[in-house]
């Protein structure tokens, strides 16, 4: 069995996920895996950088392309918490990621609702690994974020 599997990535893109909330950010964790290895990682810091383009998946397709020095990804995955938004989408789609694996979907916001032909043709994508565990991060972030409003 091989332990560096679709879990074991997810659950590093859920540690990115729990930074993002530890900074009071919507808590969104990517990771993009080449030949087995992460070499890209992040989170959401729209607030922190105060841009509504710092999506996990921007910065870490922006990372990503810098670590490979070429602006394709197509033997990569990423691996994120939450279905990539529209946005997000397009930015996998045009840099041609070889297969997005997702845990829980985004009825609100995600791709597959609003744009669902955003991606590369030849993208696989994958969904609901370690769905509950990436729902609960979204769910127990706005349920405090809720309980501290006054």
């Amino acid at each position: 069995m091989n332990p560096l599997n679709d879990e074991y990535f997810m659950k590093q893109a859920l540690a990115e996920a729990k930074e993002a909330a530890a900074e009071g950010e919507v808590p969104v964790g990517a990771v993009i895996v080449c030949d087995g290895r992460i070499i890209a990682r992040a989170h959401n810091q729209t607030e922190c950088l105060n841009d509504p383009t710092a999506h996990a998946e921007m910065l870490a397709i922006t990372s990503a392309t810098n670590v490979l020095g070429a602006k394709y990804l197509t033997g990569c995955t990423l691996y994120v918490t939450v279905e990539p938004c529209v946005m997000c989408a397009g930015a996998i789609g045009w840099s041609q990621l070889g297969g997005v694996v997702y845990g829980a979907s985004d009825e609100k916001r995600g791709f597959r609702q609003f744009a669902p032909k955003a991606l590369h043709p030849k993208t696989i994508v994958k969904n609901g690994i370690l769905e509950e565990e990436c729902a609960s991060e979204m769910i127990d972030f706005f349920h405090k974020r809720r309980q501290a409003i006054p």
